[in-house]
Parts: C-alpha cells; structure tokens; sequence
C-alpha cells in the first residue's frame, strides 16, 4: 500500500493511506468499504507495537496498511469505537490474523462478531508500546459510543472520535435524548476538557480540530442535530 508521508487528514477510497509521524507515535489513516470508513493504526516507534482503531472494513487492506515484511509493526490490540456494522466487518479477520486483543465499550460489546478481551469504561486506558491512551465515553449516537485521546507529550493531543463528533457537528442521533446526551458529553467531557489545537480524527471523512469546531456549538443546540 502506498503512504503519503504528508498527512492533511484527507484519504480517498481505494487511494494511499496518510501517516502522520509523532515523536512516540506514528499515526495512519486509510480508508475502507463502501461506506468511506476511516481506520487508524498507531504504532509505537520504539517497540513497533500498534493499535488499530476500528477494523471497519476489508482485511485485506487492513494487512496491506500493516505490512507483510518481519518487521511489521505487531498489532497488539483492536479498538471499536461503537456497535455500528459499518466500523467492525473486519474485525474478525484482522484480530485472528494477528492474534490481537479487542476492546469496546460493554455497552456496545453485545453485537459485535468477536466478545471484546477488554471492556472499557469512560476514564480507562489502553497502552500501544510505550504511550498510553485515554478512553472518552460519549453517549448518544449508540449507548456505548467511545473516543480514544492520545496527549502527545511533545505537541498537542489527538482525539480519534468514531461517529460521535465531525467536521460540523456531532454524530447521528435517533432521539432528542440522545442528542441532548451527545451534545452534554461532548461539551463537558472533550471541549470542556481538550485545547483549541486537539486534532480530531472522525470515522468518516476529513478530520478537524476543536478550535475549527468549538464556537458552533451553540448552533448545533439550537438545529437538534
């Protein structure tokens, strides 16, 4: 698979992953299946252990993003933002393939093809090589919906948000419950919390960050959506 070293946020279907390269971490973004799913693999620079975030579709390029060499980075662990189809058709394959551990949120664990190895609550943490993840539970587009947040120590952080927040606005909702909820979590829980210059790394589409989105908030109160 080809990799763009230049990393804008922007990945096309069918077309190169983009990596972003940290001082700990790498970070890259591919796209997968019909539906233009964005999946994320970390990799610790250092010990060469990796975390994908949603194996959301096709195995095959999920192999291709991880390599085929001895040196590949090993997948240790196979994170699922939410219970969607669309964010874990290839969560079998790949977690088999790699003998990797899954987790999700135990909201959210019931649909999914294999039983997570990890339940993880809001305030948990998830470790790839030598950093340490934080897990963000953001109810409302599904009960157990979950965003991971890495505090680069040498920048500014990273939040991989799923289907819970994008470029203008938060993630579907199917009540006004839910989207009051979503709404609450969001401002409390990760613009209440998370700097202006957090990048945000949504499960479709192009990323953003909370400066880019922070003074809309009201408006998306105010729409309901």
């Amino acid at each position: 698979m080809d990799v763009l070293e230049e990393y804008t946020g922007h990945v096309e279907p069918n077309g190169p992953a983009a990596r972003r390269t940290l001082e700990a971490l790498t970070i890259t973004k591919v796209s997968v299946g019909p539906m233009d799913n964005n999946a994320y693999l970390l990799v610790c620079r250092r010990t060469g252990d990796a975390l994908l975030i949603d194996a959301a579709n096709d195995p095959a390029r999920l192999a291709d993003l991880l390599g085929h060499d001895p040196e590949r980075p090993r997948l240790k662990t196979v994170v699922t933002t939410h219970q969607h189809p669309d964010h874990w058709q290839a969560l079998g394959a790949v977690a088999g393939a790699n003998g990797s551990n899954t987790a999700a949120h135990p909201l959210d664990a019931e649909p999914l093809p294999v039983p997570p190895d990890f339940l993880v609550e809001h305030g948990d943490t998830l470790e790839v090589g030598d950093s340490t993840l934080e897990v963000i539970h953001l109810r409302g587009h599904t009960p157990g919906s979950i965003a991971i947040l890495y505090r680069d120590p040498a920048g500014h952080p990273h939040l991989f948000t799923g289907d819970s927040l994008f470029p203008g606005g938060p993630g579907r909702t199917t009540n006004p419950q839910d989207f009051t909820s979503l709404m609450d979590d969001l401002e409390s829980r990760v613009f209440g919390e998370l700097p202006d210059d957090t990048w945000v790394y949504p499960g479709h589409g192009d990323d953003t960050t909370l400066g880019t989105e922070r003074s809309k908030l009201g408006e998306w109160r105010e729409r309901g959506w």
